[in-house]
């Protein structure tokens, strides 16, 4: 930590920091230092012993926290030797050791806050006007030191710049308004570990975090994200603090076997130095199976973890560092410094020049700072570290820049500047340190990358391996990635394995990672890979099983060229060729008694209107639209009611007079014949082309695309609106053929004379049998066979008649004309049409036959 005085008299700044080293805050008297213990303990101070407040003593020396303490000294005497951020002031220092306890920290924070040229802290109301010994405070490196000192500093709105607590609550303006840092946030670190684990398609892992603040958040924000990614945490963890004596890890244990024997390949550690050593202690003297470890930055670069015994043999070790600059001036500074540290005459000369405050505040010196060579602590020189706590005095150093409002000539002389007024220049304060441009964000953080690093050994000492980096998006370099599996293979971490193209996951119990893969049905695709649910293709689209993608759907209707087109149309052919060979003929022989007892006109007037209804059938190929829709109906019921009109004439006829007594023969022929019948005739047209006006005008059948009758097309079909209309469009002619049927079913047939009722009733019994199938066909059948069964059906249902009534008649006409003569059509003439006439002429027709 750090502290400033301004001393107006001297127009100098004298400006304090205190770190996480003991070496520079006691005379350094010893010729030389040695580190004579590095157990993994973390209570150092015998905290845990103590029994009344009383002064406490560090028992370890921190090589990386003497390396921080040194840049700090080595950036004070840069800007004092500068003659530009601060002309005419100068910096100074003091150093003291937090030993990574807030209790210890909180010592020399109350030192910092005592009142100027005292050693205690005013109470008051309002603190605008309090002027303590310092303007701001550099340090701690510990996230959970930082957490008590932070809250203690933001009371007073004291400026604090850490150089390496990482933890994400400090970015909390609310809670502390007055910290700053020159590392990144926990956060952003996570963040790329996520990304990592993506990029290497690591979706089932293992994490491990220490029982301190550090850990549990940090494990706590690895979580968060990495389950909003898709990442599935196998086992998770918090190692207990270790303590001397025994490798207690608590509940991990149990966790590490578990891992061991399962398909977890990759562990997540994000703890401290001394938990991560307990860990693989752990690990290496139980066997246990090599792993990939991504570690956190704390213990990555670790001394303490890199020369444990047996490290080799736990597999893949990487992790992120935040990227510093280069400071190829330090390590000579580290030497000197060391060097001049060993002489007695300058250690006595530090001694005469301090009077003993922080000996009687604080407490004793460090008692090891004699026994530290350069050897041992330049061994962990790392310039990442060593230049975010050079990069926090330049900080701090701007922001006086500007308030002190300095420019080149020098800092003009004003009142007193206080902690608060210094903090006002604090935010977003943009400094240069190293040739590097850096700037407090609205949460006090700095924007700094991340590279990848990869243990690689040599010899019994890892060298950090740049591979890959991370700014906001990861670049690996994988050609410069090392393995300890068999051939370099890169390590494979997942529940399940990736599912083919087409295929998306159905998950198996509580984690998202196992799943069993199925594929995508038909009119289904898988719109990205990590998709659990199949994408459903829009109504116009198709796609087939295991479909990564939707086709469009093609227009489906019944095409000329199709096969049951081309028979259907081959038996219009037919037919309509039939019905004109009967038309031709009943034309020719329009006058002959087998025509005039059929109806004469009448009859060539029905067999047009069946050709009329042939030719509707035309309507039914080809894309339809809403002309051909209405169009089907109205060509197939008109001509098919003008000819049923036509034979329901020629049924009562033969009704009347076969089954009416005489007296009603005559009057009932001549309102049967001539232009009383063709009255019938209109009217049950005009009936029907009312029903089908009404029909169309208010149900009109509507052009239809099915999208879902067929896998692969739309279907383009003419639909219905009403059913109940359709029929009742149906139940004029269904009625006319009724009356037929009653009209000529009943009838005898009289010797010697031709039998028309009989021609009628099978005439009418193939008219019911046609549409009668019709029924259960066009609903059994799919929609798009529904148009050639229509057609079919119509087709039958004029073939049926022709052939049962109109084709014997021409038979008659080409083959027996012997036999139209009017004794066997018309009973030898009309006085004698009860069947006189007839009698005798089936005496001739015997007669010849004899």
């Amino acid at each position: 930590m750090a502290r400033a005085e301004q001393q107006r008299l001297a127009q100098a700044t004298s400006w304090s920091a205190a770190a996480p080293c003991p070496a520079l805050a006691i005379p350094m008297g010893a010729r030389a230092w040695k580190v004579t213990d590095k157990r993994p303990e973390t209570d150092d101070t015998g905290l845990g012993d103590r029994t009344q407040p009383n002064a406490t003593v560090c028992t370890r020396l921190s090589a990386p926290g003497l390396l921080w303490a040194l840049a700090v000294m080595m950036a004070v005497e840069e800007i004092n030797n500068a003659s530009t951020l601060l002309p005419g002031l100068r910096l100074g220092y003091d150093l003291f050791d937090t030993c990574s306890e807030p209790v210890i920290a909180m010592k020399p924070s109350l030192v910092f806050m005592a009142k100027v040229g005292s050693r205690s802290i005013g109470a008051y109301c309002d603190y605008t006007q309090y002027q303590p010994r310092v303007l701001a405070v550099i340090g701690p490196y510990s996230s959970e030191v930082a957490l008590v000192t932070g809250k203690f500093f933001s009371f007073f709105l004291m400026p604090q710049v850490s150089y390496g607590a990482t933890t994400d609550r400090l970015s909390n303006r609310e809670t502390f308004p007055s910290f700053f840092r020159t590392v990144p946030s926990d956060r952003v670190q996570a963040t790329a570990m996520v990304e990592l684990l993506r990029g290497l398609r690591w979706n089932w892992v293992a994490a491990v975090g220490s029982d301190d603040e550090y850990g549990r958040q940090g494990l706590g924000l690895f979580s968060s994200l990495a389950n909003a990614k898709g990442i599935c945490i196998a086992y998770e963890g918090l190692m207990p603090l270790p303590r001397a004596g025994g490798l207690r890890l608590g509940s991990v244990q149990s966790l590490l076997h578990q891992v061991n024997h399962s398909s977890v390949q990759v562990v997540v550690v994000f703890s401290s130095a001394h938990a991560a050593y307990s860990l693989f202690s752990y690990s290496i003297h139980y066997r246990l199976l090599p792993k990939v470890w991504v570690a956190s930055e704390t213990w990555l670069t670790s001394s303490l973890v890199m020369t444990l015994p047996g490290m080799e043999r736990v597999g893949t070790v990487l992790g992120f560092l935040h990227q510093g600059a280069e400071m190829p001036e330090f390590r000579s500074y580290v030497q000197t410094r060391l060097a001049r540290a060993a002489e007695p005459a300058y250690c006595a000369s530090l001694e005469a020049g301090q009077l003993g405050l922080e000996e009687h505040v604080v407490g004793p010196r460090c008692p090891q700072c004699d026994r530290a060579s350069p050897e041992n602590v330049t061994d962990g020189l790392l310039y990442h570290q060593t230049f975010a706590a050079y990069a926090a005095v330049y900080s701090v150093a701007h922001a006086l820049h500007k308030a002190l409002l300095c420019n080149s000539s020098g800092c003009p002389a004003q009142e007193p500047l206080r902690p608060w007024q210094l903090l006002e220049n604090m935010y977003n304060v943009s400094f240069r340190a190293y040739n590097r441009t850096l700037q407090f964000d609205s949460s006090g953080n700095v924007d700094l990358a991340y590279d990848l690093k990869l243990w690689v050994w040599q010899d019994r000492m890892p060298m950090l391996r740049t591979v890959g980096s991370f700014n906001g998006s990861l670049e690996l370099q994988f050609s410069n990635m090392i393995w300890h599996t068999p051939g370099n293979q890169e390590p494979v971490s997942q529940c399940s394995r990736q599912c083919r193209e087409g295929q998306v996951r159905r998950v198996k119990g509580f984690h998202s990672c196992c799943y069993d893969c199925v594929d995508c049905k038909a009119g289904s695709y898988q719109r990205h890979p990590d998709d659990a649910l199949c994408s459903k293709c829009d109504q116009d689209q198709w796609s087939p099983d295991g479909s990564t993608r939707c086709f469009p759907r093609t227009p489906r209707f019944l095409a000329w060229g199709e096969p049951a087109v081309l028979g259907l149309l081959l038996l219009l052919g037919i037919v309509l060729g039939l019905v004109l060979l009967a038309l031709g003929l009943f034309t020719w022989h329009r006058d002959s008694p087998l025509v005039q007892a059929t109806g004469g006109p009448r009859a060539c007037f029905g067999l047009a209107c069946l050709g009329l209804v042939c030719l509707s059938v035309l309507l039914f190929p080809g894309r339809p639209s809403t002309a051909n829709c209405m169009g089907q109906q109205l060509l197939l019921h008109l001509p098919l009611t003008g000819c049923l009109s036509t034979l329901f004439l020629q049924a009562a006829e033969i009704f009347v007079a076969s089954e009416l007594p005489p007296s009603w023969t005559d009057w009932l022929h001549s309102r049967l014949r001539g232009p009383w019948a063709w009255l019938v005739v209109l009217l049950a047209m005009l009936a029907e082309a009312a029903l089908c006006s009404w029909y169309l005008a208010v149900f009109p059948p509507v052009v239809m695309t099915n999208w879902h009758a067929l896998p692969t097309e739309a279907l383009v079909h003419c639909r219905v609106s009403s059913w109940i209309m359709f029929g009742v469009v149906h139940a004029t002619n269904a009625m006319l053929a009724f009356l037929c049927f009653l009209g000529t079913f009943l009838v005898q047939s009289q010797p010697g004379r031709y039998n028309s009722a009989r021609g009628l009733t099978f005439a009418m019994l193939a008219y019911f049998i046609t549409w009668v199938s019709y029924i259960p066909l066009f609903a059994n059948v799919h929609v798009v066979s529904h148009p050639p069964v229509q057609m079919g059906t119509i087709l039958f249902c004029v073939l049926g008649i022709l052939a049962t009534f109109h084709l014997p008649k021409c038979y008659l006409l080409l083959w027996r004309p012997d036999l139209n003569t009017p004794e066997f059509f018309l009973g030898g003439g009309p006085s004698d049409a009860r069947g006189q006439g007839g009698s005798g002429h089936e005496e001739e027709t015997q007669g010849k036959n004899k």
